[in-house]
């Protein structure tokens, strides 16, 4: 297997544990350098056999016209709405991601945190401590209620694993059937197709959001959608800011047609903090960190090694989302 010549995109000051991992398990092998936006930029991507793009948000049109010697553009991480896709399909630059799976474990936890958080009430409880308040407010047991989950992949699959757990009764649909041994290991409750998602939205005592973000995706949870949940149910997004209307999101919250919210992803980010809806006692936030974990980083290291590797052998690499 050849030595091929690696360039790394890093996403702003966020290195650590990411581009550490990659180093290690690309560097093994190959050659890999770390991409310096301080120096001319054509001359960092000659020779260069595969660009790794952390997070598939750094690399721009002018460097996928310098990337002419490339042979594949690596994305770390799973979703590409933020990745100019189609014009590296022009330039003819094979394209491959990290996807779910490597993230799902974390995706799941912090999903699976977020809806303790709500029902036992985090936000009040730091209130009533701090104000000398103690025995209240009293949380609700999940166990029983109704977990629905939009997107059965592999974190809405490990989401319900750990729900299950708990001894929560699962409702998921997808838009692609899912595998019968996945099926009969999990045993969801009931698992249905896109026109199912009415009932499992109305019947849903938490509604997990686990979708990629496109066109047929984007606002998804709107005026609509919250309106068929139940006062007391709460949204769950660990996936991607822009399937909810955070607008009609925030007028259910005040309003009480919901009862609560868990959020890891804003449409922008960082959001406005000084918004009301941080205010709200029902609403929990995290900074978009529910797939940072450092078996998520390890995972998506591993991923991006093994396409590399795949490359120098010239075989074809795994994972390609521009066919």
């Amino acid at each position: 297997m050849s030595r091929l010549h690696v360039l790394l995109l890093p996403f702003g000051k966020i290195y650590s544990p990411w581009c550490d991992d990659v180093v290690s398990s690309v560097g093994a092998r190959h050659h890999i350098s770390v991409y310096d936006d301080t120096k001319p930029l054509a001359p960092q991507f000659a020779g260069i056999d595969v660009v790794i793009d952390q997070g598939g948000s750094v690399g721009t049109r002018e460097m996928m016209d310098a990337a002419v010697d490339t042979r594949l553009w690596q994305i770390l991480g799973t979703g590409f709405d933020h990745f100019d896709l189609e014009y590296i399909k022009r330039k003819e630059i094979p394209v491959a991601n990290t996807p779910g799976q490597f993230s799902s474990v974390a995706l799941a936890e912090t999903a699976m945190m977020l809806i303790l958080m709500l029902a036992h009430k985090y936000r009040e409880s730091y209130t009533t401590l701090h104000s000398g308040i103690m025995y209240e407010p009293i949380g609700i047991e999940v166990g029983q209620q109704t977990l629905g989950i939009l997107g059965f992949g592999a974190s809405g699959q490990a989401l319900a694993i750990r729900a299950k757990a708990f001894g929560m009764r699962i409702l998921a649909t997808d838009v692609r059937p899912i595998e019968p041994e996945v099926l009969d290991s999990i045993q969801p409750d009931f698992i249905g197709s896109p026109d199912d998602m009415d009932r499992i939205v109305a019947e849903s005592d938490y509604l997990s959001l686990h979708l990629h973000l496109n066109a047929e995706t984007r606002h998804l949870v709107n005026t609509r959608l919250l309106g068929l949940m139940k006062p007391t149910a709460s949204l769950i997004n660990v996936a991607r800011g822009a399937l909810v209307d955070e607008g009609a999101l925030f007028q259910a919250l005040t309003n009480g047609d919901i009862g609560g919210a868990g959020i890891d992803v804003f449409s922008q980010e960082p959001p406005d903090t000084d918004h009301p809806v941080f205010q709200l006692p029902n609403v929990v936030f995290t900074p978009h960190i529910a797939g940072c974990t450092d078996g998520t980083s390890r995972r998506r290291a591993a991923c991006a090694a093994e396409n590399v590797d795949r490359v120098a052998a010239n075989q074809p690499p795994l994972y390609r989302i521009d066919q």
